[in-house]
């Protein structure tokens, strides 16, 4: 049998070829550009950006129809406002007096303060959204639940606030809030002046709490709609949303 001998640069050539091939391979998968899945088209940063934008735009606009309507707060555990936690010491004394009905209608008034203010949340959120910038979106798109409402929440909290703020003072005035309020804070601190109590009197900034409970709950009610989109491609209501988040893995 007759051996074949293959010249050793013919050898190397083939190698380094190899090498080369593998190396681009490689430089493909890393970047993200190009995956085995040729039904997955790459994303640019632009369309991540703007599917991540759409995505709470959508979860903004359905929080806030869930939220802004009767009982949107006050029938749902997860975002209901209960009573201040600095003021619990006098939901307890009323309690004792049986005030049972003006505690009920108080906290009832929170919560209807917050739907009220939500009305007119939308545009304020969408705003924020207008001026996000994302630097890093990939790894927002790939951060798992809740990682492109938690990067807003982290940016536009403190704007959202000062927005916010001038609302729910409207809807507390319209819901007569401190009506309700005023009676039951008036009396406990009758009883705090009084001697031989160890009560200080209390008056929480009723503003402050339903600003900072309504944005909160806006907040986990789009994180449930984003993750929605994560996960149901049913969700993905827009040619953007089915691109960027039928990117993922799984869906």
């Amino acid at each position: 049998m007759k051996k074949i001998i293959i010249p050793i640069g013919i050898c190397a050539s083939l190698i380094l070829s190899s090498c080369d091939v593998l190396n681009e391979v490689a430089g493909v998968v890393l970047d993200g550009t190009e995956t085995a899945d040729n039904s997955k088209p790459s994303l640019t940063n632009g369309e991540v950006i703007s599917g991540l934008k759409e995505a709470l735009n959508v979860g903004i606009k359905n929080s806030v129809n869930l939220t802004s309507v009767t009982d949107g707060f006050l029938a749902n555990a997860d975002i209901r406002l209960p009573f201040p936690a600095d003021a619990m010491k006098v939901r307890e004394k009323a309690l004792e007096w049986g005030l049972d009905g003006q505690v009920e209608k108080f906290e009832t008034a929170l919560n209807r303060a917050a739907e009220e203010a939500t009305k007119e949340a939308l545009p304020i959120f969408k705003n924020a959204i207008l001026g996000m910038s994302i630097s890093d979106g990939f790894s927002i798109l790939n951060g798992g639940d809740g990682a492109a409402t938690n990067f807003l929440k982290g940016k536009t909290t403190a704007e959202l606030v000062a927005a916010f703020a001038p609302k729910v003072k409207a809807a507390i005035a319209t819901v007569k809030l401190t009506d309700y309020w005023e009676p039951i804070v008036n009396k406990y601190n009758t009883f705090a002046n009084l001697p031989l109590t160890d009560a200080e009197p209390v008056n929480p900034d009723l503003n402050e709490y339903v600003t900072e409970r309504a944005i909160a709950g806006l907040f986990h009610m789009v994180e449930i709609e984003e993750n929605k989109i994560r996960k149901d491609p049913m969700a993905r209501v827009t040619d953007i949303l089915q691109k960027v988040f039928g990117s993922l893995g799984g869906n």
